[in-house]
């Protein structure tokens, strides 16, 4: 799939089609960002992102965003906005399509290398 075949199709089908959880997928691009999708299930790793803040906006399911003094719980339509610095773990209890916006340089787990983590290069949709 080339990134202009992804523009036609929304987000959520797209994410739908993904096979593997924790493993996003760039949609789109604009300016210095990303716009991603991803199938999530089950906890992904405490991380930050130094100085990049993410977006996540719940497609379909549940998403527990675990933050060290508190947990933020979103349903499909929620956005959330995880500030940069912030160690955050995503968790879905069950299986949840999120959409994400990032800058380019932002690395999958931040600075913590994990059998989960996915690098740039492995997100974009070719």
């Amino acid at each position: 799939m080339t990134m202009l075949n992804a523009l036609t199709q929304s987000p959520a089908t797209i994410a739908e089609s993904l096979s593997d959880y924790w493993s996003p997928r760039v949609i789109a691009e604009f300016d210095d960002n990303y716009i991603k999708v991803a199938k999530l299930k089950g906890s992904l790793v405490w991380h930050s992102h130094d100085l990049e803040d993410e977006m996540f906006l719940i497609l379909k399911g549940e998403l527990e965003i675990e933050l060290r003094e508190e947990v933020i719980y979103l349903k499909a339509g929620d956005i959330f906005v995880v500030p940069a610095g912030v160690e955050h773990n995503p968790v879905a209890q069950e299986e949840c399509l999120v959409m994400l916006i990032e800058k380019k340089i932002t690395k999958h787990t931040g600075n913590v290398e994990h059998p989960k983590s996915k690098s740039v290069a492995s997100q974009r949709i070719e």
